[in-house]
């Protein structure tokens, strides 16, 4: 496709009104944009709660913000602010927040559509568009904007600016995110511990990471609570570029389906990722230098790069729902019969491919 045409020094909007994550996952169009238009003014549209895994990004010029759930007077202050202020808004997403606030900033719009009633619709509001395509990873889903736009792709997930985690720790550290967002994520406090256990004794000091939300505290609590090693916590702790940094150092980074675990493939971090329920197909961590291919749907160990991909490979692994009940506070069956010696192992991979 032919390059879309933008004046000199552009000025581009990237509207990502996602979880923390997906965020991160757009990093790689930003980038592509970035290169295509070195001297352009290249910002993006985030909620408030996941800006901070933007910060110092150097493709950026700057985010706007919006709450996660906006009032109508707040809404419409925003598409005030927005009106044409860009040459280029992209949307990515087929949402018809997004759509909206995409038709409002853009002189030229971009964009994907669902094909349906709706979704024929926005795509009347795009002057490029294509068509939302299911089974696909969310790292090519957001490049394929970069087709559209008739650029050239680079495919680099891009962290927050590190901050200096030297001070943090003395000697070598493996870090360790232990609560996800949603219970259906979760593995078993048991494997957690034998897994720190394991850490200490390969001489490893084990740092825990985690939100501020008093849930996760309380879960952390628990969990490390009855470790029978040494775990230094810094939960609630690390703005996101002081997480980057102390990342990027670790010897090893474990952790399930997170933000933080795309984060730590980022960083370039040797990175363990502990997957159940979800499909590694559609959202399998992205590790540094790209897929050259795909995530499998199954595997006992799966590697890519710097990511060891961890799964249970049950009969309906993975089924892409929300837990066996089929609800956020869920059960896993997969991760719950996960087992240690497993996890253990591709740990063990990880470092040993660190030092070589």
């Amino acid at each position: 496709m032919n390059r879309i045409d933008l004046p000199s020094h552009p000025r581009i909007l990237v509207v990502a009104l996602r979880r923390l994550g997906d965020v991160l996952l757009t990093t790689p169009l930003i980038r592509s944009l970035r290169h295509a238009w070195p001297d352009a003014t290249i910002e993006t549209l985030a909620f408030a709660d996941t800006a901070g895994i933007l910060k110092g990004n150097p493709d950026l010029n700057g985010v706007v913000v919006m709450p996660p759930r906006p009032t109508m007077g707040q809404g419409l202050a925003l598409a005030a602010r927005l009106w044409r202020r860009y040459d280029l808004a992209i949307s990515t997403q087929c949402g018809d927040r997004p759509t909206f606030f995409a038709s409002i900033a853009g002189r030229v719009r971009v964009g994907p559509f669902e094909p349906n009633f709706s979704g024929r619709l926005k795509h009347l509001v795009f002057h490029r568009s294509t068509p939302y395509e299911p089974g696909v990873h969310r790292v090519e889903e957001i490049l394929r904007f970069a087709d559209l736009l008739g650029i050239a792709r680079v495919p680099d997930l891009v962290a927050p600016h590190s901050a200096d985690a030297s001070g943090m720790t003395a000697g070598p550290y493996a870090v360790i995110h232990a609560a996800p967002m949603f219970r259906y994520k979760q593995w078993t406090k048991q494997g957690w511990r034998e897994l720190a256990a394991a850490l200490a004794a390969r001489g490893l000091m084990v740092i825990a990471t985690g939100s501020p939300g008093e849930a996760e505290r309380r879960y952390l609590d628990e969990l490390w609570g009855a470790a029978s090693v040494p775990v230094r916590r810094v939960d609630g702790q690390l703005e996101w570029p002081q997480l980057a940094g102390l990342l990027s150092k670790a010897r090893v980074y474990i952790g399930p389906d997170t933000s933080v675990t795309h984060l730590a493939a980022a960083s370039g971090c040797p990175t363990v990722a502990l997957f159940g329920p979800t499909d590694p197909r559609l959202w399998g961590p992205w590790p540094v230098g790209g897929l050259d291919t795909i995530w499998a749907a199954t595997g006992t160990i799966q590697r890519h790069g710097n990511v060891w991909l961890v799964q249970n490979a049950l009969p309906c692994t993975p089924c892409q729902l929300e837990g066996c009940e089929r609800r956020l506070d869920s059960y896993s069956q997969c991760l719950d019969e996960l087992s240690p010696g497993q996890v253990i192992a591709a740990a063990d991979q990880a470092l040993a491919a660190a030092k070589r």
